[in-house]
C-alpha cells in the first residue's frame, strides 16, 4: 500500500509499539514557552532527570509578555515568576532561549518556521494547542500538555495513539477578499468542531497549492479547532524556497540531501486515506464567527442561523451562543458594532498578514469609538514590517503598533477585553472569556476583515475597500 505523509513520518519516528496500543514516537523538535514548561521542569528536578537532547528543544517567551511596556520586573507577579522560571530552567538545562531583547523572540509558532527550525518530515511537539501550525511544512506537529512536555524533555519521546487521515481538497482559486482564514473557518463549519477527532487533516487542492507558506500556516494553525490532532500540507517547491537560507536550515550539500529527503516524505499519488472531503474554493466568501466556538460562522452576506433551523443536537449550543452574543437568528452579522479590533496571534500575525492589512488601512481611519491594535507575531516580523513602513501606515490610520507577543489572543497578558466589549479578532478562538473578560465577545475573521471592521466601527465587507 502506498503511504500518505503522516504514515511515512510516523514509521520513520517509531521507537516501539507499546503494550496499550500506542506508539512511542521520537520527537525531532521540541518547542517550549513560559506558561506550560515550569511544572515540567519541576518534575525533572523532583525525579533527578536530565534533558538528554537539549539541542532539540528551543524556548521563547510569548503568552504572558506585555506588548506595550516591557520593563522588568513585570507588574503581574505571576507573569514575572514565569519569566524567571524559564530563564533559570533554560540556563540550568542548556536550552536555547529567545528572550525579550533577543531578535529571535516571538510567538512560538511564528519563530519556529521563520528561523528554519520547522522542517518537512519532522515530528514536532509543543505545550500549546496550535502546534499544528508547523504542519504547513510537511511536518507532523502535536500540541501537548505539561506532563507530556516533561516526557519529551526527559526522553525526547511521546506515547501517541495512531491517527486516521482525512484529505481535505479545496478546489479552484479563492476570489478577491477571501483569504486562508476564510478557508479554514469554512472547513471547520462544514466538518464541525469535533469532526476531526481521531484524525490528522491533509490539506490539498488548487486553492491550498496556490497559498503562500504563511497562508498554509494559518490553515494548519486552526486544525485543532476542528478537533483534528494535527494538520499538514505536503512539502513542495514553495516549502523549500521558504526554508532556504534560514538560520537553522541545512546548507551546502546537506541542503541538497535534505530537499531530496523532504520531497520523498510527501504523500504518494495513490496513498490511502481514511476519509476525504472537498470544498469549492471559488465559492468561499469572507467569513465571520457569530458564536462561541470557531464552527459557528457565517459568510458576510449570509444570515445568522436560527436555533430551529439547525439539527436538534446543535440547537442548545446555538441558543446559548445567540444569547451570550446578544445576536438574533435570521439577522445579518454585517453591521454588528465592535469596540476593539485586534490583528495578530500565531494564526495571523505574520508579515504577509500585516502587509495585506496595511494595504487596506492605508488612507483610511479607525472609527473613533474603536480601540485597534496591531501586534507582530515576532520581533523579526516587527522589524521587517517597520523596514517597509507598515507601522507608519497603521499608526496614521489609528492603530496602536505593539511589540511581539500573543497579546489579545488570550487572557494571559495586559491586552484584554473589558466588560461586554465586542472584538473583531484575527486570532483562533472565540470561546467565552478567551480574551480576558468573562462577558467579552469575540468575532473571528481575517486580518483584512478586521481592518474593514475597525474603519467602519462595525462588521463590514472588506471587498468594498478593495
Amino acid at each position: 500500500m502506498r503511504k500518505n505523509l503522516l504514515q511515512k513520518i510516523w514509521d520513520a519516528h517509531t521507537v516501539r509499539q507499546l503494550p496499550g496500543g500506542q506508539t512511542q514516537l521520537f520527537i525531532g523538535l521540541h518547542l517550549i514557552h513560559e506558561v506550560t514548561s515550569p511544572q515540567a521542569f519541576a518534575d525533572l528536578r523532583r525525579h533527578g532527570w536530565k534533558v538528554p537532547y537539549p539541542d532539540r528543544t528551543f524556548a521563547t517567551v510569548d503568552h504572558i509578555v506585555p506588548t506595550a511596556e516591557r520593563s522588568r520586573p513585570f507588574l503581574d507577579t505571576l507573569a514575572e515568576e514565569m519569566m524567571t522560571a524559564i530563564e533559570r530552567n533554560c540556563r540550568e538545562y542548556g536550552i536555547a532561549l529567545f528572550n525579550l531583547g533577543d531578535e529571535r523572540q516571538g510567538i512560538v509558532h511564528v519563530v519556529g518556521p521563520e528561523l528554519g527550525l520547522t522542517q518537512p518530515g519532522m515530528t514536532i511537539a509543543c505545550g500549546d494547542s496550535h502546534t499544528s501550525t508547523h504542519g504547513a511544512f510537511g511536518a507532523i506537529a502535536f500540541g501537548i500538555g505539561t506532563s507530556q512536555v516533561r516526557d519529551v524533555l526527559a526522553s525526547q519521546c511521546l506515547a501517541l495513539s495512531p491517527l486516521k487521515v482525512r484529505r481535505i481538497r479545496v478546489s479552484g482559486r479563492l476570489s478577491r477578499g477571501s483569504y486562508a482564514k476564510d478557508v479554514i473557518l469554512a472547513i471547520i463549519r462544514k466538518l464541525g468542531v469535533q469532526g476531526g477527532v481521531g484524525y490528522a487533516y491533509e490539506y490539498a487542492g488548487e486553492a491550498v497549492e496556490a497559498m503562500s507558506m504563511e497562508e498554509r500556516m494559518s490553515v494548519c494553525n486552526m486544525s485543532i479547532e476542528g478537533g483534528a490532532r494535527a494538520g499538514y500540507v505536503n512539502p513542495d517547491e514553495k516549502t523549500f524556497e521558504y526554508l532556504k537560507g534560514r538560520s537553522y536550515s541545512p546548507r551546502g550539500e546537506a541542503w541538497e540531501r535534505a530537499v531530496a529527503w523532504w520531497g520523498s516524505m510527501a504523500s504518494d499519488r495513490d496513498a490511502h486515506y481514511d476519509d476525504e472531503a472537498e470544498l469549492d474554493g471559488t465559492r468561499i466568501k469572507p467569513t465571520i464567527t457569530w458564536g462561541i466556538n470557531p464552527g459557528q460562522s457565517v459568510e458576510i452576506d449570509e444570515p445568522i442561523p436560527r436555533a430551529n433551523e439547525v439539527p436538534p443536537a446543535d440547537r442548545a449550543s446555538v441558543e446559548e451562543a445567540l444569547q451570550f452574543m446578544e445576536l438574533k437568528g435570521g439577522a445579518s452579522i454585517s453591521g454588528t458594532k465592535i469596540d476593539v479590533a485586534f490583528i495578530g496571534s500565531c494564526t495571523n500575525g505574520r508579515l504577509s498578514d500585516l502587509r495585506e492589512a496595511a494595504r487596506i488601512a492605508k488612507g483610511n481611519r479607525v472609527a473613533a469609538h474603536v480601540k485597534a491594535l496591531v501586534v507582530p507575531g515576532s520581533d523579526q516580523v516587527r522589524r521587517a514590517a517597520e523596514a517597509e513602513g507598515l507601522h507608519e501606515i497603521f499608526r496614521a490610520a489609528g492603530f496602536q503598533w505593539r511589540d511581539a507577543g500573543c497579546s489579545m489572543c488570550l487572557a494571559m497578558n495586559p491586552d484584554k477585553l473589558v466588560g461586554r466589549q465586542v472584538c473583531a479578532s484575527s486570532s483562533n478562538r472565540n470561546f467565552k472569556g478567551r480574551q480576558g473578560s468573562p462577558t467579552g465577545r469575540t468575532l473571528l475573521m481575517s486580518p483584512a476583515m478586521v481592518v474593514a471592521a475597525a474603519i467602519a466601527g462595525e462588521v463590514s465587507d472588506v471587498r468594498q475597500l478593495l
